[in-house]
Formats: structure tokens, C-alpha cells, sequence
């Protein structure tokens, strides 16, 4: 499988998988890649996903990488909130923020509750 294909297929699976922890219908982008990318998953409000499943290049460089990124990709957007979707060896997901992307989702979600 090409690392095109293997992105596309991480990027179906994320979508799947926040489909069914939402509750709410989550689908992959067309375009991810170009100049003007707002990420890879369209669906979750006001926020920017980014997938990334690179068994090759490593977690940790995933890891390091991508929540910059999608932070670039929200921006574009015009998203509030940023993460990143890292699919680990053995197909397990993880969430990954940066401190301010975390702390902007802390307080919406505290101002939001009061």
C-alpha cells in the first residue's frame, strides 16, 4: 500500500471513529495536502483534525510535526480549536495538543459550563 493510500485509510478510519464518539456524522476531506488545507476531516465543529499514520517515519516525529500544523490549518479555517489524530502501531488512536491548543478547549469548556 502506497503512503498515499495508507493516508487516505487512516484518514477514513479517524472519520469512522469520531463518527461513532460524537454521535454526529464525521467524513474525510478531499484536497488534504494542497496550499489551502483546513485538515483532513470535515464534521467536527469549529475545530481542525489532522490524521497521520506513519509507521515508517514514527509516532514521535508525528507527534512533534502535526499540531503545529493543524494549528496553520485552523487558522485557515477560521476554527477555533486544533488537534491532531495519530494512529499508533496496533491501530490504536491518540489525541494530541499542544499546551495551547488544550488550553483553548479547557475554556471554552469551562465558560461553556458556567
Amino acid at each position: 500500500m502506497t503512503s498515499h493510500a495508507k493516508g487516505g485509510a487512516a484518514e477514513r478510519e479517524a472519520a469512522t471513529l469520531l463518527t461513532d464518539v460524537l454521535g454526529t456524522p464525521v467524513r474525510r476531506k478531499l484536497g488534504a495536502g494542497r496550499l489551502d488545507d483546513e485538515g483532513d476531516l470535515d464534521g467536527v465543529r469549529d475545530c481542525s483534525v489532522q490524521v497521520a499514520w506513519w509507521p515508517k517515519r514514527g509516532v514521535m516525529r508525528a507527534i512533534h510535526e502535526k499540531p503545529a500544523m493543524v494549528d496553520e490549518q485552523a487558522a485557515r479555517a477560521g476554527n477555533r480549536h486544533a488537534v491532531s489524530m495519530i494512529r499508533l502501531v496496533g491501530g490504536k488512536w491518540r489525541m494530541v495538543l499542544t499546551i495551547d491548543q488544550w488550553a483553548r478547549l479547557y475554556q471554552d469548556a469551562v465558560k461553556e459550563a458556567s
